[in-house]
Formats: structure tokens, sequence, C-alpha cells
């Protein structure tokens, strides 16, 4: 298990714990995180479980593969540290993370 810190636009700071094996978007859906919306269920098919790593935490993640680099490019506000929240796994290698919702997803 791992716990993850979301911080919404508004500064409001929710912390989740997330199972191993899981993806930081369901643990956002799990703990009703306002702001991400994943319409697409994690499918990595639309841009609205979009966050941004903690500049701590953006090795750790690693850096987005092809297919969710394309989805990024439907994201409102995209920063290099910018990431699909269903394209992050969970891992005991993530307990601490945080993340940051943006202001709207598209």
């Amino acid at each position: 298990m791992a716990k993850i810190t979301f911080v919404t636009h508004g500064g409001e700071r929710i912390e989740a714990e997330a199972e191993n094996g899981s993806t930081v978007m369901e643990s956002a859906i799990r703990f009703a995180v306002p702001g991400i919306d994943a319409e697409c269920g994690g499918a990595c098919a639309c841009a609205t479980c979009h966050v941004y790593v903690d500049e701590e935490w953006t090795a750790t993640t690693g850096e987005p593969e092809a297919m969710e680099e394309d989805m990024l490019d439907f994201a409102y506000d995209v920063r290099p540290n910018s990431r699909l929240s269903c394209q992050i796994h969970v891992s005991d290698e993530l307990d601490g993370l945080v993340v940051h919702v943006p202001e709207r997803q598209s």
C-alpha cells in the first residue's frame, strides 16, 4: 500500500491509501477527488484524469509512454510534470506520492 496525497486546485489536500497494482486514478475516484473525472474509466482514451506530479516524484513515476503523450495533447495546461493518473501504477515505491489536480480538465 502507498499513501498518495492529492492537492486540489483550491489547495485542499486529500490523503488516500492506494493498493499496490491499482492506479493513482482509481484511488482518486475511490476518494472522490474533485477534478479527476476519469471519463474513459482508465483506458488511456481521454485526458480527464490529468495530474501534475510533484517535482520530487517525477523520476519515480517515470516518463509517459507514447500513447499517454498522445492523450496529454488533449489536456488543459500541460506541463513537463503532467501525467495521466490512470497510467501511474501504485507500488510501495510510490508511498508518499504527491500529485496536483489542474484548474480544469478537458
